[in-house]
């Protein structure tokens, strides 16, 4: 399993329009063919939200960046003045996973 995350340094007074934004739903990434699930991380300690996806292989996400399904999701930017500097990705292979039983 592959989990991306994407580091987005938001400004606080902006915090509250750009959580909207995920609230009212992520429908596009949803019915992509190998989609796991999706987490929004808020800032606690630390300057970014994360916005995380899992997939079921490198191949699947790879395929989404591609898909008209993609452009959609990303096609109603945001106002550029949300945003504290530029956005990154990193990239993870889960190679272990725990859940409370």
């Amino acid at each position: 399993m592959i989990s991306v995350e994407n580091h987005i340094p938001v400004k606080k007074e902006f915090a509250d329009a750009f959580e909207a934004r995920f609230k009212s739903g992520t429908r596009y990434v949803q019915g992509s063919p190998g989609f796991v699930k999706n987490e929004v991380l808020r800032p606690v300690k630390g300057e970014h939200y994360i916005v995380r996806t899992y997939w079921d292989s490198m191949a699947s996400f790879e395929k989404w960046t591609k898909s008209e399904a993609f452009t959609m999701a990303h096609s109603n930017a945001p106002p550029k003045e949300m945003f504290d500097g530029k956005s990154f990705l990193t990239i993870h292979e889960v190679f272990v996973s725990t859940e409370k039983s």
